[in-house]
């Protein structure tokens, strides 16, 4: 694809760059461009879209910061397209986030929205190996509360791979960005540190129980307890 640049089509008027990256996002939703494909040369990309080589360079640039493309140097470098990862996700929602005044309750009550939705799925699709991995972080948090070395990572892991038994690539991917922005960490630190993890430990065992059971009502219910704990939203 990289000798071949007929798939493109000029731009003009203003924000050259931002219409080239709109065609090249495009291109990528109906699967033309595909992650791995090469671009075209930047001096082919420039007389196929009609602008500058600079113009060009600034499109990029953009499609980098999106996560979309990545450029490599040398003989066999240029401008390739990439999927864009969990961590980019996180990293744009977490710059969102940042420049809003966003409360916790706001943080609780969005992950409520969307733990529930992975809960449902996970009711209907995990496996006994989810099972058997969700029941492994649960092993491990409540010994650490034994050892007093508990890891509020243990806690981060624990929703990843429930989001994990949802088998659905894109809600995995999404649920990643928990370890950021969306964090119940300024939550908890309402709550004296040892009763924050415990209860925490306590909670993921009994969403874990109901999921096990198949019981919807409960694993709903514990999920709504678990998530808005200390918050106006009980």
């Amino acid at each position: 694809m990289s000798s071949d640049a007929s798939f493109l089509t000029p731009v003009a008027g203003g924000r050259a760059s931002q219409q080239i990256v709109d065609q090249i996002v495009e291109l990528l939703r109906t699967g033309e461009l595909k992650a791995g494909h090469r671009l075209p040369s930047e001096r082919q990309l420039a007389e196929a879209f009609g602008v500058s080589r600079v113009t060009v360079r600034d499109a990029i640039r953009i499609l980098q910061a999106r996560g979309l493309m990545e450029v490599k140097v040398g003989v066999s470098g240029g401008a390739f397209v990439t999927a864009p990862t969990a961590d980019v996700l996180g990293e744009r929602l977490s710059d969102v986030l940042a420049m809003s005044d966003i409360s916790p309750e706001e943080v609780a009550e969005a992950r409520l929205v969307m733990e529930l939705g992975i809960l449902d799925l996970a009711l209907k699709r995990a496996t006994d190996d989810d099972l058997a991995a969700l029941g492994d972080i649960c092993e491990q948090a409540e010994q650490a509360m034994v050892d007093d070395s508990y890891d509020p990572q243990l806690a981060s892991d624990f929703h990843a791979r429930l989001a994990a038994a949802s088998q659905n690539w894109a809600v995995t991917q999404v649920a990643e960005s928990f370890r950021g922005p969306l964090r119940m960490a300024a939550l908890r630190e309402r709550e004296p540190v040892d009763d924050a993890h415990q209860r925490t430990v306590e909670d993921h065992r009994v969403v874990l129980e109901a999921l096990t059971e198949r019981d919807r009502d409960a694993a709903r219910a514990a999920m709504v307890r678990h998530l808005t704990r200390g918050t106006s939203l009980t």
